[in-house]
């Protein structure tokens, strides 16, 4: 069986994850469950993975997860401080040692003001440090689904093999 890039990508992050006895929890929206899915495809993953929380609904965001009521007032569900704060949330609630989340607009109509396409994806690591990559995708709904997934394993890969260089000194 040939996995998928993104799921590649979930293999390497999790194998690097076991090594460092570390945990991973996600917060998705527009993924709807996807990159949990994506996640758990490797063999092993409970090593890892915690779990997650598929919080579609924005004031499910904010019960589940933590987000600012403020917040999604003022900015709606569709922004980087909302991913951030999922994915801080997500980590807290799972007790996971890295937190990762996603919200964005896959289609067919733009939300809260953006358009199609419009991507964020936050990791929260030890002591709570955020990383966050905005972006801008293309496709069908689908497609900006599946590309979020890529987006948000690729993210949270680069921030633990940061994080392995910080401690291996």
């Amino acid at each position: 069986m040939t996995l998928a890039p993104a799921a590649e990508v979930a293999a390497e992050l999790l194998a690097l994850l076991v090594r460092r006895q570390a945990t991973l929890a996600v917060a998705e929206s527009l993924t709807g469950g996807l990159i949990g899915a994506t996640i758990t495809t490797v063999p092993g993953s409970s090593a890892a993975f915690r779990g997650g929380v598929v919080a579609y609904a924005t004031d499910l965001k904010e019960r589940l997860l933590g987000v600012p009521a403020d917040l999604l007032a003022r900015e709606g569900a569709v922004h980087p401080d909302v991913a951030a704060a999922m994915a801080a949330g997500v980590r807290a609630l799972a007790g996971a040692t890295y937190g990762l989340a996603v919200t964005g607009v896959a289609g067919p109509d733009p939300q809260d003001g953006r358009p199609v396409g419009t991507v964020h994806v936050a990791a929260c690591g030890p002591g709570g440090e955020i990383s966050h990559r905005d972006v801008r995708l293309s496709g069908s709904r689908e497609q900006i689904r599946v590309k979020t997934v890529k987006e948000a394993v690729d993210l949270l890969l680069a921030v633990v093999q940061a994080n392995m260089r910080e401690h291996s000194g």
